[in-house]
Parts: structure tokens; C-alpha cells; sequence
């Protein structure tokens, strides 16, 4: 699956979730960092390793990864050559679009897509070496999603 290389659950509890996680699947994470969006404070972390990463967000109250109802799988995470054309093709395909990243410098978008429960994220290629950096020092590139030709 071209372009997929992470799942995404959002947790109220980061130690309890890398705790649980690592014991069931036998997994490794990163150490957790800090991050602010907007007026949103979260902790984030990935798991070692190669993709496909499990991602693990641990925000403040509210926001684009609201917790309140408890923790959930959250969304599926693909890189795309350009956010924008992605987002005009799912939201024209009936996915709407959430929360974007771009108004605040960063280039993702999250879509809703009601028969899974969940969101698709994409995230623009040109992030990816930095996130290679951050979370997998050298790490093979990943390839994007490539759109599936139109229905008829």
C-alpha cells in the first residue's frame, strides 16, 4: 500500500500506552517529545524500527486529538506529493476534511472517513527527511500514496 507508513491512537496516558503496547506487541518507542500546534500542547512518539510506525499522541484537552471520551485509534497516516491536491480529491470524493496543519506551518490534513471510524492523514513528502531524522535516523524513504484514477 503505497505511501501508508503509520497508525495513529491518541492516548490520555503516554507512559501507560507505551507500557501496555510494548508488552503486548512486543514493540519499542521512541522517547516521547513535547509539541505545541496552535494553541494545542501534545506529546507524541512513534515506534522504532520500520515502517509501518505505530504513533501515539498524548494532547492537552480538546483539539484536534480530544481524548475525553478516552483513548481510540485515531488515524491512518500516508505521504502525498501534494496535501492540497490530496485534500481537494477526498473532500470531492466525499471524505471532509477536519483539521489541517497548514494555517499553522505544518503540512497535513486529516479527512474523515465514516465507514472506518477514523481518519486518513496525509502528510506532505517534503516532510518526510525531517521525520526520518526525528524518528528513524537513516531510514529508507517511503514512497506516497498514489490516487486511485476517478470513478466513473
Amino acid at each position: 500500500m503505497a505511501g501508508f507508513y503509520h497508525v495513529c491512537f491518541v492516548v490520555p496516558d503516554m507512559a501507560a500506552a507505551i507500557r501496555d503496547l510494548g508488552t503486548a506487541a512486543g514493540v519499542e518507542f521512541s522517547a516521547p517529545r513535547a509539541d505545541r500546534i496552535g494553541e494545542w500542547d501534545f506529546r507524541i512518539a512513534f515506534t522504532r524500527g520500520e515502517p509501518p510506525y505505530v504513533e501515539l499522541i498524548e494532547p492537552a484537552p480538546g483539539g484536534p486529538w480530544d481524548v475525553s471520551e478516552g483513548p481510540r485509534f485515531d488515524h491512518l497516516g500516508f505521504w502525498t506529493r501534494s496535501v492540497e491536491d490530496g485534500s481537494r480529491r477526498l473532500a470531492a470524493e466525499g471524505f471532509p476534511e477536519e483539521f489541517s496543519g497548514c494555517p499553522y506551518g505544518r503540512s497535513f490534513a486529516y479527512h474523515r472517513v465514516d465507514s472506518i471510524g477514523a481518519r486518513v492523514e496525509l502528510v506532505d513528502l517534503a516532510r518526510q527527511p525531517a521525520f526520518l531524522a526525528a524518528w528513524n535516523p537513516g531510514g529508507a524513504p517511503m514512497p506516497p500514496v498514489e490516487p486511485a484514477p476517478p470513478r466513473a
